[in-house]
């Protein structure tokens, strides 16, 4: 959740629309089987239901997102830019190990939480 990384990640806007759907979705899904419910009349409630189950899922839908996106491979891009960026923290005297051949993002993921850690702030300005 680093603006800096933002625009060349998905990941950020799914994890804000996530946790706001955490938030937002159920009175979403209450208002609707409320409303379905008071204007259709009791004959519409499996329908009402079904809208509350899908409006509940939306959050549930972007974890499952996310856990595959962490495990999908790297492309060659970000691959060579992680081990760049492995190989400058490993110069530095941080114990960082490049990435291997099956690299995922949730590799990624760990190589640039050691960077945000030790880097100073002007590396990611220049992003």
């Amino acid at each position: 959740m680093v603006k800096q990384l933002s625009w060349f990640f998905p990941e950020y806007r799914v994890i804000k629309a996530t946790r706001l759907a955490l938030f937002v979705m159920p009175a979403i899904a209450l208002a609707t089987l409320v409303m379905q419910v008071g204007v259709l009349g009791w004959a519409h409630l499996p329908q009402a239901i079904a809208m509350g189950l899908f409006f509940i899922s939306l959050p549930i839908q972007g974890y499952i997102w996310l856990g595959w996106r962490a495990q999908h491979p790297l492309p060659l891009t970000l691959f060579d830019w992680s081990n760049q960026l492995s190989q400058k923290l490993s110069s530095m005297g941080v114990n960082c190990q490049p990435l291997t051949a099956k690299a995922c993002y949730l590799d990624m993921a760990y190589i640039l939480k050691l960077a945000f850690e030790r880097l100073d702030k002007s590396y990611w300005d220049e992003l």
